[in-house]
């Protein structure tokens, strides 16, 4: 076929009718993990279609519950380069204690930046 030439309508592949695409391992995953978080049921029929396990992961995403492990919160590594910039900048240090936390450290970045 050449650059210009236009697909007929008869050859067209039909895209309606085929059969749907089933979700990926890791989208499972993260459906598992958001419905046992939640303590709800995924549906068997998202666990069948890629696209309505899509529409359920952004329905559902919104409940899966954030331990409140000490790693939660941590700054995150660009919030600390972030910081370390303007404290070079600035000539200035940063308390130890606020790379403990994000909180801390967001609070810092505030006071000193430019």
């Amino acid at each position: 076929m050449t650059m210009h030439q236009t697909i007929r309508p008869a050859e067209r592949p039909d895209y309606a009718n085929l059969p749907p695409l089933r979700p990926t391992d890791r989208q499972l995953q993260y459906a598992e993990k958001i419905a046992n978080s939640a303590g709800i049921a995924l549906p068997t029929d998202a666990r069948l279609d890629r696209a309505d396990l899509s529409r359920w992961i952004e329905a559902n995403r919104h409940r899966i519950a954030r331990s409140k492990r000490v790693a939660d919160n941590l700054p995150t590594a660009r919030q600390i380069a972030w910081a370390e910039r303007i404290a070079r900048s600035r000539k200035r240090t940063i308390p130890d204690e606020y790379y403990k936390s994000r909180e801390l450290l967001a609070k810092w970045i505030d006071a000193n930046s430019w």
